[in-house]
């Protein structure tokens, strides 16, 4: 099996220079940034499998890294919307970690820690991932959703689409016929914790299904249930 990537984020020298040591001894492959632009550059040219975060940088805030993180499309920034985020802080309250984990964090570490015990969350949280790839093709009908590939396919045409896309039309397909609302689309795809006046869900919905259309028609995909949410498909068709 390939060696895991682990972008560390810390701008305290020791402090990563500690850990990109123990991740290699680990047999980790690590990649070290000292800020959040230069994580966000090598976001784009480098392929990690989790980040770890500090939450206080010269130039960014971690919660505010974290954030733009999963609010990219995965192809005009070339960078992973469902990258593993571990954040790691002197910041302790109740109140810190819970903005952590409403940024997207998948955990959040006070500091000081242990390295054994950091170590053994880094392994929970990849495990985690690799299960969420491993997962298995969906086939509906013509349609065929790859999630470990993130490849779709109509019958024998490939269908590009960008991650929230496909995050939102595998989000669909896991229960093909069920209504699923707004309020948990937005939720679950976005991470939004409040609906709003938000139109985001509705513009991709509508790309999701132009994309998926055969030149012959045929059945209907991402069907529209007014004044509830979205369904993939009819149940009869």
């Amino acid at each position: 099996m390939t060696a895991s990537t682990i972008m560390v984020v810390e701008d305290d020298d020791a402090t990563r220079e500690f850990l990109a040591d123990n991740l290699l001894a680990d047999s980790y492959s690590v990649v070290t940034a000292a800020s959040g632009r230069q994580a966000l550059n090598l976001l784009e040219v480098r392929e990690c499998d989790l980040l770890l975060l500090d939450v206080v940088l010269p130039d960014a805030s971690g919660f505010e890294l974290c954030r733009r993180l999963r609010a990219a499309d995965g192809i005009a920034q070339r960078i992973d919307p469902e990258l593993p985020v571990i954040m790691l802080s002197g910041r302790t309250s109740e109140t810190d970690r819970v903005r952590g984990f409403a940024r997207g964090a998948d955990d959040y570490v006070p500091k000081p820690f242990h390295y054994p015990e950091l170590a053994a969350r880094i392994s929970a949280v990849l495990r985690r991932a690799r299960g969420r790839r491993e997962r298995g093709v969906i086939q509906i009908g013509e349609l065929r959703i790859d999630p470990s590939s993130r490849e779709v396919r109509m019958a024998d045409r490939k269908v590009e689409l960008s991650a929230k896309e496909f995050a939102l039309l595998h989000a669909l397909a896991r229960d093909p016929v069920r209504v699923f609302t707004k309020e948990e689309l937005l939720r679950d795809v976005w991470g939004f914790q409040l609906m709003g006046s938000t139109r985001t869900l509705d513009s991709h919905a509508s790309r999701v299904r132009r994309k998926l259309v055969p030149a012959t028609g045929g059945r209907r995909w991402i069907v529209n249930v007014w004044g509830v949410g979205y369904r993939l498909t009819d149940p009869d068709s």
